[in-house]
């Protein structure tokens, strides 16, 4: 089973969190990114995405499944998300998910 790629952010490494700040390393890592605010209850049935992509949360809580495994995303997370790979996502909670959407250049 392959493995889920997911980070946070490090502060020392990469300075002081912020969505701008998230933005621009994706940026510089070759992705397009595009804004995102999802309201409570909202749901991603199983799908897939022809490139790779990376969804950072900005604030909320999202819920991933990816490869048999669950996890849920918070403020400063960011999962690497292959081309081609099944996964849903949900929004957990009585807050709206702010997400960043970052696809290959």
């Amino acid at each position: 089973m392959p493995e889920i790629r997911c980070w946070h952010w490090d502060a020392e490494r990469d300075g002081p969190f912020s969505e701008e700040a998230m933005r621009l390393k994706l940026e510089h890592m070759g992705y397009l990114v595009h804004r995102y605010v999802y309201p409570p209850g909202t749901s991603f049935p199983p799908h897939r995405h022809a490139m790779d992509k990376i969804d950072g949360v900005i604030s909320g809580c999202f819920r991933m499944r990816m490869f048999g495994q669950t996890l849920d995303l918070q403020a400063g997370d960011m999962l690497y998300v292959p081309a081609g790979a099944m996964h849903e996502a949900e929004v957990l909670g009585e807050l709206p998910v702010v997400s960043l959407d970052a696809v290959r250049a």
